[in-house]
């Protein structure tokens, strides 16, 4: 086996199908390879024919026109299978595969779904049970990555020299920081009215709130410490997530001048990656990204490089032009906040493309597979019935050599009657995800 130039026949060579071809041939099979336009230029090298036209000795995928289309269109999409995987973009006889492999990655990643009309959840969010891998029972599975899987042993049996590169299976655990104090870094009044309120109200915190606001015990929401434990003992990596944004109804997060918030945050960012959790109205508001944006670098005094926006208010595309426009170069927003699973199809970090200007960008995509609050509140699971859904999707992911990617609170790790089994599941997922 030796490394060698693929080359992909096209009639155009087009920005769709130049990114596809670069994450798909390029990233995930780890195959060289260039884009050709001119049969002459092919020489004696291994060939993708993705065109129309007969190329002896090369393996041929008919083209479906999205690649080479302008704009973006709703399309018809019908699911068949191939070698057990759920296929679409289906070709005409001739194909060495019986679909568009590259249209069908395309579609996935760019998420072009989501630039086409849908009804909104209330919060303006794309909805899990408006994507085509939901309605066709495949958001479980990585399928980009399983068709990856199964598109090089169909090339070995016509390329048998080529030789492609093992994807290694990782690991990470992401924290949003929506509440980091259940009384601490409150203002003054705040703290007063929730003392008076405590006083009136039967079985009220106001003994444990005195207790937190004069330091002499912790404040119940500052499971940091465990969190952090636990991931050490697990040996994986960690990323948080500090808000910054206004006091809203939807943001309950300190304000970011009190001392005490931005002490936890140097704290924990001394240590670990950390990145802006942009506020509820952030997700479509480039002056209040940019306003939270500095305000996080003015606290970590460094330059801030990833995000994940709160209640997971994904715009696709304004939302990542807006990040890519305050400088941000990794977004870890991609799932669905009702159901776990593969919104993008795909398990590993790849660059957004922006289908409505036809451009790739600089800014990685990181997706996550399952979040807390989905388990909990949208699918009203506990901690038993979650287990299985967590571990089947790390199996899936650790099959596919990809990325797994799990959202977490602290907020969800209480010692209270209400998140009862929810620590036990966090520790047993940290070390059941170990490579």
């Amino acid at each position: 086996m030796y490394e060698q130039l693929v080359k992909i026949y096209a009639e155009k060579r087009v920005p769709r199908l130049t990114y596809t071809a670069g994450l798909f041939i390029g990233d995930i099979l780890g195959l060289p390879w260039e884009i050709v336009t001119d049969r002459r230029k092919l020489g004696k090298h291994p060939v993708i024919n993705y065109s129309s036209e007969k190329i002896e000795g090369s393996f041929n995928i008919n083209p479906d026109p999205l690649l080479f289309e302008d704009g973006i269109k709703q399309r018809d999409i019908n699911i068949s299978e191939w070698n057990g995987l759920p296929v679409f973009f289906q070709t005409e006889s001739g194909s060495d595969i019986p679909f568009d492999i590259f249209a069908a990655v395309f579609y996935m990643v760019s998420r072009y779904e989501e630039y086409l009309d849908f009804e909104p959840d209330e919060y303006g969010r794309f909805r899990a049970s408006s994507s085509l891998a939901w309605k066709n029972g495949f958001l479980d599975k990585p399928v980009v990555d399983l068709w990856a899987k199964e598109f090089a042993k169909a090339l070995l049996r016509k390329i048998p020299t080529l030789a492609f590169k093992g994807n290694e299976y990782k690991a990470l655990l992401t924290i949003d920081t929506d509440q980091p104090f259940a009384f601490l870094g409150k203002s003054l009044f705040r703290n007063v009215g929730g003392f008076i309120k405590d006083l009136t109200v039967r079985n009220a915190h106001a003994g444990d709130r005195y207790k937190v606001v004069t330091h002499e015990v912790k404040d119940p929401y500052e499971v940091f410490d465990y969190m952090i434990q636990q991931a050490d003992l697990a040996e994986t990596d960690v990323k948080f997530f500090f808000p910054t944004g206004n006091h809203s109804d939807y943001d309950r997060n300190p304000s970011w001048k009190n001392e005490e918030y931005r002490d936890l945050i140097n704290r924990i960012a001394g240590k670990y990656d950390s990145g802006l959790h942009p506020s509820f109205y952030a997700a479509n508001n480039y002056s209040l990204l940019e306003e939270e944006y500095s305000r996080l670098k003015n606290i970590m005094a460094i330059d801030i490089s990833s995000s994940r926006f709160h209640y997971l208010r994904l715009f696709t595309p304004t939302s990542y032009r807006n990040l890519l426009k305050a400088g941000i170069k990794e977004d870890y927003s991609m799932g669905f906040h009702d159901e776990p699973g593969f919104r993008a199809g795909i398990a590993r970090p790849y660059l957004f493309y922006d289908v409505a200007t036809d451009m790739k960008t600089d800014l990685t995509i990181v997706p996550f597979q399952v979040m807390d609050a989905t388990l909990f509140s949208y699918k009203n699971l506990d901690p038993v019935e979650s287990k299985k859904m967590v571990f089947a999707l790390i199996d899936r992911t650790k099959k596919a050599g990809g990325l797994f990617v799990s959202l977490w609170h602290n907020t969800s790790l209480l010692e209270t009657p209400e998140w009862k089994g929810w620590r036990e599941l966090f520790e047993t997922m940290l070390q059941y995800q170990r490579p």
